[in-house]
């Protein structure tokens, strides 16, 4: 099997939500996904080694290591023109107010509701604004990864640090 961008993002909701209960279909709720593609996920997860057999159980190490050295390569991000949507990697929290913001346009999500213009920068699945807007957790999480897929090495490093905070917290 081999991981798709979705099944990082499934991950990193399961992280944000901590130890509460879930069914495929909260999930799915909750990322904009269907029930089927969410279930498919994690089943990638876990034979990926990103996941436990246990439902929901995601393994922390192998998940920080693979967000670390792996999400760049894997998953790069689409680059765009300028365009409305929601800020993300240093431009987005908890980034934004630890790295002092360069002149030219920020990374955004392409969004039509989106309140910021800047470059249009590929989010890992298609409806990461949608959730990232619902939870504030998943959002800074989702920023941080980003910031490790195309950030500057300053950015890149202080996001790794950021990132495994929160992964050690949950």
């Amino acid at each position: 099997m081999i991981l798709k961008p979705q099944d990082i993002f499934i991950l990193l909701k399961l992280v944000s939500i901590g130890k509460v209960q879930w069914s495929y279909e909260s999930l799915a709720r909750d990322l904009y996904m269907s029930t089927s593609e969410v279930h498919a996920g994690t089943r990638r997860a876990a034979a990926a080694h990103l996941m436990g057999s246990q439902k929901g159980h995601t393994l922390k190490k192998s998940f920080e290591e693979f967000l670390i050295h792996g999400i760049k390569y894997a998953y790069p991000p689409d680059h765009g023109g300028l365009t409305r949507g929601i800020p993300t990697s240093y431009a987005a929290p908890p980034l934004k107010d630890i790295i002092s913001q360069p002149t030219e346009p920020p990374p955004v999500w392409p969004d039509p509701e989106g309140t910021v213009r800047g470059y249009e920068f590929s989010p890992l699945y298609k409806s990461v604004p949608k959730a990232a807007l619902k939870d504030r957790k998943l959002y800074e999480l989702l920023a941080l990864v980003d910031a490790i897929r195309d950030g500057r090495t300053r950015e890149r490093e202080i996001a790794i640090k950021e990132l495994k905070a929160r992964l050690e917290s949950s």
